[in-house]
């Protein structure tokens, strides 16, 4: 999973990529260490086409507050660059694969 901290780049990632999904998280969750890899199995297998960012709220607060992330770890999901979901805390991946697979499927297939 690629890192962003750039507020510029990452607003021109969602408006130009027809779908992003952007990981919030640090170093010192251990919850989030364990889900990150389980997250980037998921989409790189089910949903290739989405562009994944990993957002450390430590190194970007900027990014955070930008995007109202205020727990971790927190997931957003944009498809043609508006929100279409924020999964926080307990992340269930199949709640996040089928909240993907819909809108995934009317613009990729």
């Amino acid at each position: 999973m690629e890192g962003i901290y750039n507020l510029e780049a990452l607003q021109a990632l969602i408006s130009e990529k027809p779908g992003v999904l952007l990981y919030f998280s640090n170093d010192m969750c251990s919850v989030c260490r364990v889900l990150k890899p389980k997250v980037e199995d998921l989409l790189s297998v089910d949903f290739p086409e989405i562009e994944v960012r990993y957002i450390d709220i430590d190194k970007s607060p900027v990014l955070s507050g930008q995007y109202r992330v205020f727990t971790i770890p927190t997931i957003l999901i944009f498809f043609e660059g508006n929100e279409q979901a924020r999964l926080s805390r307990n992340i269930s991946l199949h709640q996040l694969n089928e909240i993907i697979e819909r809108p995934y499927s009317l613009i990729f297939e």
